[in-house]
């Protein structure tokens, strides 16, 4: 990637017009256009100014390129400004370039951990007793059982799936994305929004996995698929019964309480109204019976926020332990471990320490 690219696509991540970057690196107008059409060659000097005002190291522009154009697929809850997409893009690239760079640097061999998928995956689907199934077969091929998931977000990593966390508002109309990169374009990364409640974050996670394991086929739609998948794996059949059914051989619930909505949410981190979809899915309650619940939780403001202590968020953590290995380890410098974290190592720690403390407070609340 040229100086200019670099340029470019560090102005698309700031959301920054070329006059605008141009008044804060005093250059004019033109000679941004030039440089990022790669017309012309900024100076030492300029390219430090340019640099403080995008808020990117120097190093940056001279970054080799390891991520070709990418295309992601949305999980959105509202239009998506185009703007808006491309500083998006921009930064789901630079974040991604960082994670294979320093993937490269400890195994130059293998280019990290190689992700493989299950034997039978991806599944062709074409119904949502299938979806079901091939939620199932993914839990038992990764040997999970039943039992809730504590940390999706680090499963998914441990399996070798590239996750992400954006930094974005809550107005905005995106929720996850996913899509393949790497040199092979064989390497799944799904991306998802961090200023969301974790149970909601959790769901869209699991709703791009369903993307990248099932392949709807006829006339089921691939986003009721994916919700389906979703609500699948992380509360499968044989839980949700356990938790929901009444005994003696009775299915069908009259109703569900708020109390045992609200403990279920915090025992496998699937919201209150993912738990209604689910026990409608599978005939707990009634098709009734969930409007019902939906329409009392629109009423009272609970499908914005729900009651009770937020599930927490969850966090990528292999690109940071990977950094820091190979800073233990003398592969990299100092200064090279922040130019891939994009941020002070000490700042990195002490954002590790206040994700902890916020889990604990969330689990003490």
């Amino acid at each position: 990637m040229t100086i200019g690219e670099r340029i470019k696509q560090a102005r698309k991540i700031r959301g920054m017009s070329q006059r605008l970057l141009a008044e804060r690196a005093g250059v004019s107008a033109q000679a941004i256009s030039k440089y990022e059409r790669d017309m012309n060659a900024p100076s030492s000097g300029v390219l430090l100014r340019l640099a403080k005002a995008l808020g990117v190291g120097v190093e940056f522009f001279v970054r080799p390129r390891s991520v070709l154009s990418i295309t992601p697929d949305y999980r959105r809850r509202r239009a998506f400004p185009k703007k808006r997409e491309a500083a998006l893009i921009a930064e789901i690239a630079d974040w991604l370039e960082r994670y294979i760079e320093i993937e490269r640097i400890l195994r130059p061999d293998l280019g990290g951990l190689l992700f493989k998928f299950p034997p039978g995956f991806p599944r062709s689907v074409s119904s949502m007793e299938e979806v079901e199934a091939a939620a199932l077969d993914l839990r038992r091929a990764w040997d999970l059982g039943s039992d809730p998931i504590e940390n999706l977000v680090h499963l998914l990593e441990d399996r070798g799936i590239k996750v992400g966390v954006i930094d974005l508002a809550e107005g905005e109309g995106f929720d996850a994305c996913t899509f393949y990169a790497g040199d092979d374009g064989r390497s799944p990364v799904v991306v998802a929004k961090s200023k969301i409640p974790g149970d909601r974050q959790r769901f869209s996670i699991a709703h791009e996995l369903g993307h990248l394991m099932i392949e709807p086929g006829g006339n089921l739609d691939a986003e009721k698929a994916a919700h389906r998948f979703a609500g699948a794996f992380l509360v499968p059949e044989k839980a949700a019964r356990f938790e929901l059914e009444m005994a003696e051989g009775r299915v069908r619930r009259r109703d569900l309480s708020d109390f045992e909505l609200l403990a279920l949410k915090q025992k496998y981190g699937m919201s209150m109204q993912a738990w209604i979809y689910r026990a409608k899915d599978l005939g707990i309650i009634s098709e009734e019976r969930a409007t019902a619940l939906f329409k009392r939780f629109r009423a009272l403001g609970r499908h914005k926020r729900e009651p009770g202590a937020q599930v927490p968020q969850e966090w990528p953590m292999r690109f940071e332990l990977l950094v820091n290995l190979a800073l233990a380890e003398e592969a990299i410098s100092k200064r090279r471990a922040e130019e891939l974290l994009n941020r002070p190592v000490e700042a990195a720690l002490g954002k590790a320490t206040e994700d902890d403390g916020i889990r604990a407070a969330a689990v003490c609340d």
